[in-house]
Protein backbone atom coordinates (compact mmCIF):
# COMPACT_ATOMS: atom_id res chain seq x y z
CA UNK A 1 0.00 0.00 0.00
CA UNK A 2 1.24 3.53 -0.70
CA UNK A 3 3.02 5.39 2.05
CA UNK A 4 1.06 7.51 4.51
CA UNK A 5 3.03 10.75 4.24
CA UNK A 6 4.40 13.10 1.61
CA UNK A 7 5.83 10.23 -0.42
CA UNK A 8 2.67 8.15 -0.77
CA UNK A 9 2.52 6.88 -4.34
CA UNK A 10 -0.47 6.24 -6.54
CA UNK A 11 -0.24 2.84 -8.17
CA UNK A 12 -0.16 2.51 -11.95
CA UNK A 13 -3.25 0.30 -11.75
CA UNK A 14 -5.17 2.91 -9.75
CA UNK A 15 -4.19 5.65 -12.21
CA UNK A 16 -5.51 3.59 -15.12
CA UNK A 17 -8.66 2.58 -13.21
CA UNK A 18 -9.45 6.28 -12.61
CA UNK A 19 -9.63 6.86 -16.36
CA UNK A 20 -12.90 4.90 -16.47
CA UNK A 21 -14.81 7.14 -14.05
CA UNK A 22 -17.90 8.27 -16.02
CA UNK A 23 -17.81 11.91 -14.86
CA UNK A 24 -14.13 12.39 -15.73
CA UNK A 25 -13.76 10.11 -18.76
CA UNK A 26 -11.96 11.49 -21.80
CA UNK A 27 -12.84 10.43 -25.34
CA UNK A 28 -10.25 8.23 -27.07
CA UNK A 29 -10.09 9.32 -30.72
CA UNK A 30 -6.47 10.28 -31.45
CA UNK A 31 -3.94 8.30 -33.49
CA UNK A 32 -0.19 8.50 -34.09
CA UNK A 33 -0.63 11.03 -36.91
CA UNK A 34 -2.75 13.30 -34.68
CA UNK A 35 -0.04 13.23 -32.01
CA UNK A 36 2.71 13.98 -34.52
CA UNK A 37 0.69 16.94 -35.77
CA UNK A 38 0.22 18.22 -32.20
CA UNK A 39 3.97 17.91 -31.59
CA UNK A 40 5.00 19.69 -34.79
CA UNK A 41 2.21 22.25 -34.31
CA UNK A 42 3.51 23.41 -30.94
CA UNK A 43 7.23 23.08 -31.59
CA UNK A 44 7.37 24.97 -34.89
CA UNK A 45 6.38 28.41 -33.74
CA UNK A 46 7.92 31.05 -31.54
CA UNK A 47 11.33 29.39 -31.56
CA UNK A 48 11.90 29.13 -35.28
CA UNK A 49 10.37 32.51 -36.17
CA UNK A 50 11.93 34.61 -33.41
CA UNK A 51 14.59 32.83 -31.33
CA UNK A 52 16.79 31.74 -34.23
CA UNK A 53 17.81 35.28 -35.22
CA UNK A 54 17.92 36.60 -31.65
CA UNK A 55 20.16 33.78 -30.37
CA UNK A 56 22.58 34.19 -33.27
CA UNK A 57 22.83 37.95 -32.78
CA UNK A 58 22.99 38.04 -28.98
CA UNK A 59 24.66 34.80 -27.83
CA UNK A 60 26.03 32.24 -30.27
CA UNK A 61 26.80 33.91 -33.59
CA UNK A 62 26.89 31.55 -36.61
CA UNK A 63 27.22 28.56 -34.25
CA UNK A 64 23.51 28.85 -33.40
CA UNK A 65 22.97 25.67 -35.45
CA UNK A 66 25.22 23.82 -32.97
CA UNK A 67 23.15 25.29 -30.12
CA UNK A 68 20.04 23.77 -31.72
CA UNK A 69 21.76 20.40 -32.04
CA UNK A 70 22.79 20.49 -28.35
CA UNK A 71 19.23 21.28 -27.29
CA UNK A 72 17.86 18.56 -29.60
CA UNK A 73 20.19 15.93 -28.10
CA UNK A 74 18.95 16.75 -24.59
CA UNK A 75 15.35 16.56 -25.83
CA UNK A 76 15.95 13.23 -27.60
CA UNK A 77 17.36 11.65 -24.45
CA UNK A 78 14.39 12.87 -22.42
CA UNK A 79 12.01 11.80 -25.20
CA UNK A 80 13.11 8.18 -24.82
CA UNK A 81 12.13 8.31 -21.15
CA UNK A 82 8.82 10.03 -21.91
CA UNK A 83 8.00 7.36 -24.49
CA UNK A 84 8.52 4.52 -22.02
CA UNK A 85 6.41 6.19 -19.34
CA UNK A 86 3.60 7.25 -21.67
CA UNK A 87 3.30 3.81 -23.26
CA UNK A 88 3.34 2.15 -19.82
CA UNK A 89 1.03 4.64 -18.08
CA UNK A 90 -1.40 5.93 -20.78
CA UNK A 91 -3.00 8.50 -18.46
CA UNK A 92 -3.46 12.26 -18.82
CA UNK A 93 -0.99 14.37 -16.91
CA UNK A 94 2.36 13.45 -18.44
CA UNK A 95 5.23 14.14 -16.01
CA UNK A 96 2.80 14.81 -13.14
CA UNK A 97 1.21 11.36 -13.44
CA UNK A 98 4.58 9.64 -13.89
CA UNK A 99 5.97 11.35 -10.79
CA UNK A 100 2.92 10.33 -8.72
CA UNK A 101 3.67 6.68 -9.53
CA UNK A 102 7.39 6.89 -8.72
CA UNK A 103 8.36 9.72 -6.35
CA UNK A 104 5.10 10.20 -4.46
CA UNK A 105 2.40 12.80 -4.05
CA UNK A 106 4.50 15.75 -2.91
CA UNK A 107 6.89 15.54 -5.88
CA UNK A 108 3.91 14.97 -8.18
CA UNK A 109 2.39 18.23 -6.93
CA UNK A 110 5.72 20.04 -7.37
CA UNK A 111 6.04 18.85 -10.98
CA UNK A 112 2.40 19.68 -11.70
CA UNK A 113 2.92 23.19 -10.32
CA UNK A 114 6.11 23.39 -12.36
CA UNK A 115 4.22 22.41 -15.55
CA UNK A 116 1.72 25.20 -14.92
CA UNK A 117 4.70 27.55 -15.09
CA UNK A 118 5.84 25.96 -18.36
CA UNK A 119 2.54 25.76 -20.21
CA UNK A 120 0.39 28.66 -18.98
CA UNK A 121 3.23 31.17 -19.02
CA UNK A 122 4.36 29.82 -22.37
CA UNK A 123 0.86 30.18 -23.86
CA UNK A 124 0.63 33.76 -22.60
CA UNK A 125 4.06 34.65 -23.98
CA UNK A 126 3.40 33.14 -27.41
CA UNK A 127 -0.03 34.79 -27.66
CA UNK A 128 1.72 38.13 -27.11
CA UNK A 129 4.01 37.26 -30.01
CA UNK A 130 0.96 36.30 -32.09
CA UNK A 131 -0.48 39.75 -31.46
CA UNK A 132 2.76 41.39 -32.64
CA UNK A 133 2.67 39.47 -35.92
CA UNK A 134 -1.05 40.24 -36.31
CA UNK A 135 -0.19 43.92 -36.04
CA UNK A 136 2.42 43.45 -38.78
CA UNK A 137 -0.07 41.71 -41.08
CA UNK A 138 -2.74 44.35 -40.40
CA UNK A 139 -0.13 46.95 -41.33
CA UNK A 140 0.23 45.32 -44.75
CA UNK A 141 -3.53 45.44 -45.25
CA UNK A 142 -4.57 48.75 -43.67
CA UNK A 143 -1.39 50.79 -43.28
CA UNK A 144 1.16 51.21 -40.50
CA UNK A 145 -1.34 52.84 -38.14
CA UNK A 146 -3.01 49.49 -37.34
CA UNK A 147 -2.48 48.48 -33.72
CA UNK A 148 -3.39 45.42 -31.66
CA UNK A 149 -3.10 47.26 -28.34
CA UNK A 150 -5.29 49.89 -26.71
CA UNK A 151 -4.01 52.27 -24.03
CA UNK A 152 -6.57 52.98 -21.30
CA UNK A 153 -4.85 55.23 -18.81
CA UNK A 154 -2.10 53.23 -17.08
CA UNK A 155 -3.39 49.92 -18.52
CA UNK A 156 -2.48 48.62 -21.98
CA UNK A 157 -4.96 46.08 -23.34
CA UNK A 158 -3.63 43.67 -25.95
CA UNK A 159 -6.81 42.86 -27.84
CA UNK A 160 -4.93 40.73 -30.38
CA UNK A 161 -3.84 38.28 -27.69
CA UNK A 162 -7.35 38.38 -26.20
CA UNK A 163 -8.96 37.38 -29.50
CA UNK A 164 -6.68 34.42 -30.21
CA UNK A 165 -6.92 32.97 -26.67
CA UNK A 166 -10.73 33.24 -26.54
CA UNK A 167 -11.07 31.62 -29.99
CA UNK A 168 -8.73 28.75 -29.12
CA UNK A 169 -10.34 28.19 -25.72
CA UNK A 170 -13.67 27.70 -27.51
CA UNK A 171 -12.10 25.28 -29.99
CA UNK A 172 -10.49 23.20 -27.22
CA UNK A 173 -13.77 23.03 -25.29
CA UNK A 174 -15.59 21.65 -28.35
CA UNK A 175 -13.26 18.69 -28.80
CA UNK A 176 -9.66 17.47 -29.07
CA UNK A 177 -10.19 15.79 -32.46
CA UNK A 178 -11.49 19.02 -33.98
CA UNK A 179 -8.47 20.80 -32.50
CA UNK A 180 -6.22 18.23 -34.17
CA UNK A 181 -7.83 18.81 -37.57
CA UNK A 182 -7.44 22.57 -37.18
CA UNK A 183 -3.79 22.06 -36.18
CA UNK A 184 -3.21 19.85 -39.23
CA UNK A 185 -4.30 22.59 -41.64
CA UNK A 186 -2.38 25.40 -39.92
CA UNK A 187 0.70 23.24 -39.40
CA UNK A 188 0.76 22.44 -43.11
CA UNK A 189 0.82 26.17 -43.86
CA UNK A 190 3.67 27.00 -41.50
CA UNK A 191 5.79 24.00 -42.55
CA UNK A 192 5.40 25.24 -46.13
CA UNK A 193 6.58 28.70 -45.03
CA UNK A 194 9.61 27.21 -43.24
CA UNK A 195 10.55 25.23 -46.36
CA UNK A 196 10.12 28.45 -48.35
CA UNK A 197 12.58 30.19 -46.01
CA UNK A 198 15.14 27.42 -46.46
CA UNK A 199 14.86 27.12 -50.25
CA UNK A 200 14.77 30.85 -51.03
CA UNK A 201 17.36 31.74 -48.38
CA UNK A 202 19.96 29.37 -49.86
CA UNK A 203 20.31 31.73 -52.86
CA UNK A 204 21.37 34.60 -50.56
CA UNK A 205 23.96 32.74 -48.47
CA UNK A 206 27.45 34.27 -48.33
CA UNK A 207 30.23 32.02 -47.05
CA UNK A 208 31.98 34.91 -45.28
CA UNK A 209 29.04 35.24 -42.87
CA UNK A 210 29.94 31.91 -41.25
CA UNK A 211 33.29 33.30 -40.06
CA UNK A 212 34.06 33.33 -37.18
CA UNK A 213 31.78 30.35 -36.52
CA UNK A 214 32.14 30.82 -32.74
CA UNK A 215 32.82 34.55 -32.19
CA UNK A 216 35.30 35.66 -29.56
CA UNK A 217 33.74 35.94 -26.10
CA UNK A 218 32.52 39.37 -25.13
CA UNK A 219 33.44 40.39 -21.56
CA UNK A 220 30.65 41.63 -19.37
CA UNK A 221 30.28 45.38 -18.99
CA UNK A 222 31.10 46.93 -15.58
CA UNK A 223 27.47 47.95 -15.16
CA UNK A 224 26.04 44.53 -15.95
CA UNK A 225 24.35 42.65 -13.11
CA UNK A 226 25.67 39.19 -12.26
CA UNK A 227 22.13 37.83 -12.21
CA UNK A 228 21.99 38.33 -15.99
CA UNK A 229 24.88 35.89 -16.55
CA UNK A 230 24.35 32.17 -16.92
CA UNK A 231 24.73 30.28 -13.63
CA UNK A 232 27.39 28.06 -15.28
CA UNK A 233 29.42 31.15 -16.26
CA UNK A 234 29.21 32.51 -12.70
CA UNK A 235 30.28 29.17 -11.18
CA UNK A 236 33.34 28.93 -13.45
CA UNK A 237 34.21 32.60 -13.04
CA UNK A 238 33.39 33.62 -16.62
CA UNK A 239 33.05 37.31 -17.38
CA UNK A 240 29.85 36.97 -19.39
CA UNK A 241 27.60 34.73 -21.49
CA UNK A 242 27.84 36.54 -24.84
CA UNK A 243 29.64 34.65 -27.64
CA UNK A 244 32.53 32.26 -27.09
CA UNK A 245 31.88 28.87 -25.51
CA UNK A 246 29.73 30.32 -22.71
CA UNK A 247 27.64 32.11 -25.34
CA UNK A 248 27.17 28.89 -27.29
CA UNK A 249 26.06 27.07 -24.14
CA UNK A 250 23.74 29.92 -23.14
CA UNK A 251 22.33 29.87 -26.68
CA UNK A 252 21.58 26.15 -26.39
CA UNK A 253 19.66 26.77 -23.17
CA UNK A 254 17.70 29.60 -24.80
CA UNK A 255 16.79 27.78 -28.03
CA UNK A 256 15.60 24.87 -25.89
CA UNK A 257 12.40 26.96 -25.74
CA UNK A 258 12.00 26.18 -29.43
CA UNK A 259 11.65 22.45 -28.69
CA UNK A 260 9.14 22.76 -25.90
CA UNK A 261 6.00 20.91 -26.84
CA UNK A 262 6.95 17.37 -27.74
CA UNK A 263 6.26 16.41 -24.12
CA UNK A 264 2.67 17.64 -24.58
CA UNK A 265 2.16 14.59 -26.80
CA UNK A 266 2.43 12.52 -23.61
CA UNK A 267 -0.37 14.52 -21.93
CA UNK A 268 -2.86 13.26 -24.55
CA UNK A 269 -2.08 9.56 -23.98
CA UNK A 270 -5.46 9.02 -22.28
CA UNK A 271 -7.25 10.27 -25.41
CA UNK A 272 -5.25 8.08 -27.79
CA UNK A 273 -6.22 4.84 -29.47
CA UNK A 274 -3.49 2.28 -28.82
CA UNK A 275 -1.25 4.67 -26.83
CA UNK A 276 1.41 1.98 -26.40
CA UNK A 277 2.37 2.44 -30.06
CA UNK A 278 0.96 5.83 -31.01
CA UNK A 279 2.55 7.93 -28.25
CA UNK A 280 6.19 6.92 -28.92
CA UNK A 281 5.62 7.39 -32.65
CA UNK A 282 4.12 10.84 -32.08
CA UNK A 283 6.97 11.93 -29.78
CA UNK A 284 9.84 10.75 -31.98
CA UNK A 285 8.16 11.74 -35.24
CA UNK A 286 7.55 15.33 -34.21
CA UNK A 287 11.00 15.74 -32.63
CA UNK A 288 12.80 14.41 -35.71
CA UNK A 289 10.89 16.67 -38.12
CA UNK A 290 11.44 19.87 -36.19
CA UNK A 291 15.13 19.22 -35.47
CA UNK A 292 15.93 18.93 -39.17
CA UNK A 293 13.93 22.09 -39.96
CA UNK A 294 15.50 24.10 -37.11
CA UNK A 295 19.09 23.28 -38.02
CA UNK A 296 18.43 24.02 -41.71
CA UNK A 297 16.77 27.38 -40.96
CA UNK A 298 19.51 28.47 -38.55
CA UNK A 299 22.25 27.68 -41.09
CA UNK A 300 20.42 29.62 -43.80
CA UNK A 301 19.68 32.71 -41.67
CA UNK A 302 23.23 33.23 -40.38
CA UNK A 303 24.51 32.63 -43.91
CA UNK A 304 22.25 35.36 -45.34
CA UNK A 305 23.40 38.20 -43.08
CA UNK A 306 26.29 38.87 -40.64
CA UNK A 307 25.28 37.71 -37.16
CA UNK A 308 25.90 41.24 -35.87
CA UNK A 309 22.92 42.45 -37.95
CA UNK A 310 20.68 40.10 -35.95
CA UNK A 311 21.55 41.53 -32.52
CA UNK A 312 18.84 43.05 -30.35
CA UNK A 313 18.58 46.82 -30.77
CA UNK A 314 20.39 48.60 -27.94
CA UNK A 315 17.93 51.51 -27.88
CA UNK A 316 14.43 50.04 -27.79
CA UNK A 317 15.31 46.40 -27.11
CA UNK A 318 13.48 45.19 -30.23
CA UNK A 319 14.36 41.67 -31.41
CA UNK A 320 15.23 40.57 -34.94
CA UNK A 321 13.33 37.73 -36.64
CA UNK A 322 13.59 35.52 -39.72
CA UNK A 323 11.95 38.29 -41.72
CA UNK A 324 14.90 40.57 -40.84
CA UNK A 325 17.33 38.42 -42.84
CA UNK A 326 15.22 38.80 -45.97
CA UNK A 327 14.62 42.52 -45.44
CA UNK A 328 18.37 43.13 -45.16
CA UNK A 329 18.78 41.42 -48.54
CA UNK A 330 16.02 43.56 -50.05
CA UNK A 331 13.52 40.70 -50.37
CA UNK A 332 10.66 42.48 -48.59
CA UNK A 333 7.94 40.45 -50.28
CA UNK A 334 9.42 37.30 -48.74
CA UNK A 335 9.50 39.00 -45.34
CA UNK A 336 5.76 39.62 -45.70
CA UNK A 337 5.10 35.94 -46.45
CA UNK A 338 7.15 34.93 -43.41
CA UNK A 339 5.10 37.25 -41.18
CA UNK A 340 1.86 35.61 -42.37
CA UNK A 341 3.38 32.15 -41.82
CA UNK A 342 4.50 33.14 -38.33
CA UNK A 343 0.97 34.30 -37.52
CA UNK A 344 -0.39 30.91 -38.52
CA UNK A 345 2.43 29.11 -36.74
CA UNK A 346 1.97 30.84 -33.43
CA UNK A 347 -1.77 30.10 -33.49
CA UNK A 348 -1.25 26.37 -33.09
CA UNK A 349 1.54 26.89 -30.54
CA UNK A 350 -0.84 28.75 -28.24
CA UNK A 351 -3.54 26.13 -28.76
CA UNK A 352 -1.40 23.08 -27.98
CA UNK A 353 0.26 24.73 -24.97
CA UNK A 354 -3.23 25.43 -23.60
CA UNK A 355 -4.27 21.85 -24.39
CA UNK A 356 -1.34 20.50 -22.38
CA UNK A 357 -2.09 22.84 -19.48
CA UNK A 358 -5.75 21.79 -19.40
CA UNK A 359 -4.79 18.10 -19.25
CA UNK A 360 -2.35 18.72 -16.37
CA UNK A 361 -5.00 20.55 -14.33
CA UNK A 362 -7.54 17.85 -15.26
CA UNK A 363 -5.26 15.11 -13.91
CA UNK A 364 -4.44 17.02 -10.71
CA UNK A 365 -8.12 17.78 -10.11
CA UNK A 366 -9.14 14.16 -10.62
CA UNK A 367 -6.67 13.28 -7.86
CA UNK A 368 -8.12 15.96 -5.56
CA UNK A 369 -4.96 18.08 -5.48
CA UNK A 370 -7.03 20.80 -7.15
CA UNK A 371 -10.83 21.24 -6.90
CA UNK A 372 -12.48 18.04 -8.21
CA UNK A 373 -15.06 19.97 -10.20
CA UNK A 374 -12.39 20.95 -12.71
CA UNK A 375 -12.06 17.30 -13.79
CA UNK A 376 -15.67 16.87 -14.95
CA UNK A 377 -16.07 16.23 -18.67
CA UNK A 378 -19.06 17.30 -20.75
CA UNK A 379 -20.84 15.90 -23.78
CA UNK A 380 -17.83 16.50 -26.03
CA UNK A 381 -15.61 14.39 -23.77
CA UNK A 382 -13.43 17.36 -22.78
CA UNK A 383 -12.88 18.96 -19.35
CA UNK A 384 -14.73 22.20 -20.11
CA UNK A 385 -14.33 23.77 -16.67
CA UNK A 386 -10.58 23.26 -16.68
CA UNK A 387 -10.45 24.57 -20.25
CA UNK A 388 -12.33 27.74 -19.32
CA UNK A 389 -10.13 28.26 -16.25
CA UNK A 390 -6.91 27.95 -18.27
CA UNK A 391 -8.34 30.17 -21.00
CA UNK A 392 -9.23 32.80 -18.41
CA UNK A 393 -5.77 32.75 -16.79
CA UNK A 394 -3.99 32.99 -20.14
CA UNK A 395 -6.34 35.80 -21.27
CA UNK A 396 -5.54 37.88 -18.19
CA UNK A 397 -1.78 37.27 -18.44
CA UNK A 398 -1.59 37.90 -22.19
CA UNK A 399 -3.99 40.85 -22.34
CA UNK A 400 -2.71 42.94 -19.45
CA UNK A 401 0.89 41.90 -18.70
CA UNK A 402 4.18 42.27 -20.64
CA UNK A 403 5.94 39.13 -21.88
CA UNK A 404 9.57 39.96 -21.00
CA UNK A 405 11.86 37.12 -19.87
CA UNK A 406 9.11 34.49 -20.15
CA UNK A 407 11.05 32.17 -22.47
CA UNK A 408 13.69 31.44 -19.85
CA UNK A 409 11.08 30.90 -17.13
CA UNK A 410 9.40 28.32 -19.34
CA UNK A 411 12.74 26.63 -20.05
CA UNK A 412 13.74 26.10 -16.43
CA UNK A 413 10.36 24.57 -15.61
CA UNK A 414 10.45 22.19 -18.56
CA UNK A 415 14.01 21.03 -17.93
CA UNK A 416 13.14 20.29 -14.30
CA UNK A 417 10.23 18.14 -15.50
CA UNK A 418 12.50 16.28 -17.93
CA UNK A 419 14.94 15.46 -15.13
CA UNK A 420 12.22 13.96 -12.94
CA UNK A 421 10.78 11.88 -15.80
CA UNK A 422 14.22 10.53 -16.68
CA UNK A 423 14.92 9.65 -13.04
CA UNK A 424 11.43 8.12 -12.80
CA UNK A 425 12.30 5.54 -15.45
CA UNK A 426 15.14 4.29 -13.25
CA UNK A 427 12.90 4.16 -10.19
CA UNK A 428 10.01 2.36 -11.93
CA UNK A 429 12.33 -0.19 -13.56
CA UNK A 430 13.47 -1.14 -10.05
CA UNK A 431 10.14 -0.94 -8.18
CA UNK A 432 7.85 -2.38 -10.88
CA UNK A 433 9.88 -4.61 -13.21
CA UNK A 434 6.70 -6.64 -13.85
CA UNK A 435 4.87 -3.87 -15.73
CA UNK A 436 4.30 -4.50 -19.46
CA UNK A 437 6.27 -1.89 -21.40
CA UNK A 438 5.34 -1.45 -25.07
CA UNK A 439 8.40 0.79 -25.46
CA UNK A 440 11.57 0.38 -23.42
CA UNK A 441 14.40 2.90 -23.11
CA UNK A 442 17.57 1.21 -24.41
CA UNK A 443 20.82 1.04 -22.46
CA UNK A 444 19.31 1.64 -19.00
CA UNK A 445 20.65 3.18 -16.77
CA UNK A 446 23.00 4.98 -19.21
CA UNK A 447 20.37 6.81 -21.32
CA UNK A 448 18.29 8.16 -18.38
CA UNK A 449 21.48 9.29 -16.59
CA UNK A 450 22.68 11.07 -19.74
CA UNK A 451 19.25 12.70 -20.08
CA UNK A 452 19.45 13.98 -16.49
CA UNK A 453 22.96 15.34 -16.98
CA UNK A 454 22.09 17.00 -20.31
CA UNK A 455 19.02 18.74 -18.88
CA UNK A 456 20.89 19.80 -15.74
CA UNK A 457 23.65 21.21 -17.94
CA UNK A 458 21.12 23.29 -19.88
CA UNK A 459 19.55 24.51 -16.62
CA UNK A 460 22.96 25.68 -15.37
CA UNK A 461 23.30 27.82 -18.48
CA UNK A 462 20.15 29.81 -17.69
CA UNK A 463 20.57 33.13 -15.89
CA UNK A 464 20.82 33.49 -12.14
CA UNK A 465 17.73 35.73 -12.20
CA UNK A 466 15.74 32.94 -13.87
CA UNK A 467 16.79 30.54 -11.11
CA UNK A 468 15.73 33.02 -8.43
CA UNK A 469 12.29 33.43 -10.00
CA UNK A 470 11.96 29.66 -10.32
CA UNK A 471 12.72 29.17 -6.63
CA UNK A 472 10.09 31.76 -5.65
CA UNK A 473 7.50 30.01 -7.85
CA UNK A 474 8.30 26.65 -6.25
CA UNK A 475 8.01 28.07 -2.72
CA UNK A 476 4.52 29.36 -3.54
CA UNK A 477 3.62 25.88 -4.81
CA UNK A 478 4.82 24.22 -1.62
CA UNK A 479 2.62 26.55 0.47
CA UNK A 480 -0.46 25.74 -1.64
CA UNK A 481 0.20 22.01 -1.30
CA UNK A 482 0.25 22.09 2.51
CA UNK A 483 -2.65 24.53 2.80
CA UNK A 484 -5.03 22.82 0.35
CA UNK A 485 -3.84 19.89 -1.75
CA UNK A 486 -2.56 17.54 0.96
CA UNK A 487 -5.84 17.74 2.90
CA UNK A 488 -8.01 17.18 -0.20
CA UNK A 489 -5.94 14.41 -1.80
CA UNK A 490 -8.18 11.58 -3.00
CA UNK A 491 -5.36 9.10 -2.45
CA UNK A 492 -4.96 10.33 1.12
CA UNK A 493 -8.69 9.89 1.75
CA UNK A 494 -8.61 6.35 0.34
CA UNK A 495 -5.70 5.41 2.58
CA UNK A 496 -7.40 6.95 5.63
CA UNK A 497 -10.54 4.94 4.87
CA UNK A 498 -8.52 1.74 4.62
CA UNK A 499 -9.30 1.22 0.94
CA UNK A 500 -6.91 -0.87 -1.13
CA UNK A 501 -5.43 0.44 -4.42
CA UNK A 502 -6.61 -1.21 -7.63
CA UNK A 503 -5.71 -4.89 -7.88
CA UNK A 504 -2.09 -5.54 -8.72
CA UNK A 505 -3.15 -8.06 -11.34
CA UNK A 506 -4.81 -5.37 -13.45
CA UNK A 507 -3.03 -4.94 -16.75
CA UNK A 508 -1.95 -1.35 -17.40
CA UNK A 509 -3.27 -1.15 -20.91
CA UNK A 510 -5.72 1.22 -22.47
CA UNK A 511 -9.37 0.08 -22.54
CA UNK A 512 -9.41 0.64 -26.28
CA UNK A 513 -6.36 -0.68 -28.06
CA UNK A 514 -7.50 -0.82 -31.65
CA UNK A 515 -4.89 -0.10 -34.28
CA UNK A 516 -4.73 3.37 -35.83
Amino acid sequence: MPGQGLWRTKSIEQSIADTDEPETKLRRNLGAWDLTVFGVAVVIGAGIFTLTARTAGDFSGPSVSVAFVCAAVACALAALCYAEFASTVPVAGSAYTFSYATFGEFMAWIIGWDLILELAVGAAAVSKGWSVYLETVLGYLFGEGAKTTIDLGWVTIDWGALVVVVALTTLLAIGTKLSSRFSMVITGIKVAVVLFVIILGVFYIKGANYTPFIPEAKPGSPGDSGVDQSLFSVILGGGGSVFGIFGLLAGASLVFFAFIGFDIVATTAEETRNPQKSVPRGIFGSLAIVTVLYVAVSLVVVGMVPYTDLATEAGDGSHKTLATAFSVNGVDWAANIISVGALAGLTTVVMVLMLGQVRIIFAMSRDGLMPRGLAKTGGHGTPKRATLLVGGLVVVAATFFPADKLEEMVNVGTLFAFILVSAGVLVLRRTRPDLPRAFRVPAVPLIPILAILACLWLMLNLTVLTWLRFVVWMVVGVVIYFVYSRRHSLLGKRIAAGEEPAAKSASPESPASSED
